[in-house]
């Protein structure tokens, strides 16, 4: 690849994740539009993947996400702002960002929401000044009416990722190498 062609490529790419930035909660409003969104997407959840809500119900907590915006071209990254909600209020809001490198081309978008099944892992989370995804969360995609079961899911890990509401012209969405750090709106 020329230098010319790849300074081409990062500079679309950062363009790019500078556009999908724009569309996630950012301004005035930050606060009242991340909590209107993070309403309206438990909302979704609930009305479409209706056994979460009785994963919420166990959980300690939640972070939502409610809108996730994913691109690449060779380069990629994506970037999102929700809240975290313990005992159904909003007690922190944070952002999410990834970068990845490799074969890939496209845009996506989705939301996800992680479940704190144990207290310590609600600690930690919150302790930590960048909490990273890793090895200690369950991902579930479920389909539009396929059940997620609390029990099964909740001996599996301290952490349970739910990703869902994915348009757009990419393959799959994963949480790994996500950084979650805490903003002020």
């Amino acid at each position: 690849m020329t230098l010319s062609r790849r300074t081409f490529t990062i500079g679309l790419a950062a363009g790019t994740l500078a556009l999908a930035g724009c569309a996630n909660g950012v301004g005035s409003r930050g606060p009242q539009l991340i909590d209107a969104r993070v309403d309206a997407t438990l909302s979704q959840l609930y009305a479409d993947y209706p056994a979460t809500r009785d994963l919420a119900d166990k959980s300690t907590g939640m972070l939502v996400m409610p809108l996730v915006t994913e691109a690449g071209l060779g380069l990629g990254g994506a970037y999102g702002r929700g809240a975290l909600r313990v005992g159904g209020a909003t007690v922190d809001y944070y952002s999410v960002a990834k970068a990845s490198g490799g074969l890939q081309i496209g845009a996506q978008q989705y939301a996800h929401v992680l479940f704190f099944m144990t207290d310590e892992a609600l600690r930690n989370f919150r302790r930590s000044p960048g909490f990273a995804a890793g090895a200690n969360m369950v991902y579930a995609t479920p389909e539009r009416g396929e059940t997620l079961s609390a029990e099964t899911t909740t001996s599996l890990a301290p952490i349970i990722a739910v990703v869902f509401a994915q348009s757009g012209l990419r393959l799959g969405a994963t949480l790994e190498g996500v950084k979650y750090s805490r903003i002020i709106p």
